[in-house]
């Protein structure tokens, strides 16, 4: 199954090369990183752990393609997908879906089909796919994106948006599984400077870490989650608050994250980040903190140090990423 969805995914990614025009936006990525584990003490060529898609040593191409009438655009579709090295997998290369969605503009609001962020949490508004800082998909609460349909709608005061997905986050499986998620914001964050959202979201999920499918047997999940984002001046701020059940186990999230833009337009970001969760009965905690330093429009460097209590580990983190428009 995990097969053949990547094979159709990229298909529809080359299928979409005939549609290039003024209206295609094509970016090609190219990512280099390296870590060090004092708990395993070693050098190893990924972020956080071996089994996530984020971030590895990669090199990939982000399509987003914008379909008109004659009064109007109508449609977008987007496909980003990478090539990445697996230092500790079966197969040294794993190919990487992220989007590879359909989005139609109905009017009433934006409706689309593939695979898209669910409705729930900071994840739905922050797109943390290239950062080294890991978000609450991360860190194992919600799905960074996952296979479904839904539909969102921008107002003046907000936004609103439903999903009904499969559940099962990178990979695509049909076990019974799916998760239901509705999220409503206040504040537009380009405008207002800050965005205040709450979430709900319940179903049957699976476990899986990246590609991978860890347990085959739904789990009972439902959760409330709130989350602000708020912009002062250089000064960024972004927290989110979980808490539900999973497979009949409490589950709850104090997330925050803070970030520092110096320089001329930003160009040096400095971010602190500390995460207090409870997962499989237990509460543990992760202290992290970043330096991104934007070289040229196309071209980051980024750094993190990350605690994690649970595990007993420190990692150090370098990242170059670059990013440049064909």
């Amino acid at each position: 199954m995990k097969r053949s969805l990547l094979a159709a995914a990229l298909a529809i990614f080359f299928s979409a090369a005939p549609l290039l025009a003024q209206t295609t936006l094509l970016y090609f990525e190219l990512q280099g990183l390296a870590a060090y584990s004092t708990a395993a003490r070693a050098f190893q060529l990924y972020s956080l752990m071996a089994e996530e898609t984020m971030q590895k040593p990669s090199f990939g191409l982000d399509l987003v393609k914008r379909f008109s009438g004659k009064t109007r655009d109508w449609g977008v579709l987007a496909v980003e997908a990478r090539l990445a090295y697996d230092q500790e997998g079966d197969h040294r290369l794993e190919v990487q879906v992220y989007n590879a969605y359909l989005r139609y503009k109905a009017g009433f609001a934006d409706i689309w089909a593939g695979h898209n962020r669910p409705a729930l949490g900071l994840d739905y508004a922050l797109d943390n796919h290239a950062l080294l800082l890991p978000g609450p998909a991360m860190l194992g609460f919600t799905f960074d994106r996952d296979w479904g349909v839904g539909a969102q709608r921008d107002f003046s005061w907000g936004n609103g948006a439903v999903s009904l997905t499969a559940g099962s986050g990178m990979p695509l499986y049909l076990k019974g599984n799916y998760l239901a998620a509705f999220r409503i914001s206040n504040g537009v964050l380009a405008r207002d400077n800050f965005s205040v959202g709450a979430s709900l979201a319940g179903g049957n999920i699976l476990e899986t870490i990246g590609n991978n499918l860890i347990d085959a047997d739904p789990r009972a999940f439902a959760v409330a989650a709130l989350d602000a984002t708020y912009v002062w001046r250089n000064l960024e701020n972004r927290v989110e608050v979980l808490a539900g059940r999973e497979a009949g186990a409490k589950i709850a999230l104090l997330f925050w994250r803070s970030g520092l833009n110096l320089m001329e337009e930003g160009r040096l970001k400095l971010e602190a980040q500390p995460s207090l969760m409870r997962t499989d009965r237990a509460w543990s905690y992760r202290l992290a903190g970043g330096v991104t330093y934007q070289v040229t429009a196309d071209l980051s460097l980024r750094s993190m140090i990350q605690y994690d209590h649970g595990q007993k580990d420190a990692r150090f983190v370098v990242q170059v990423y670059y990013y440049k428009g064909l």
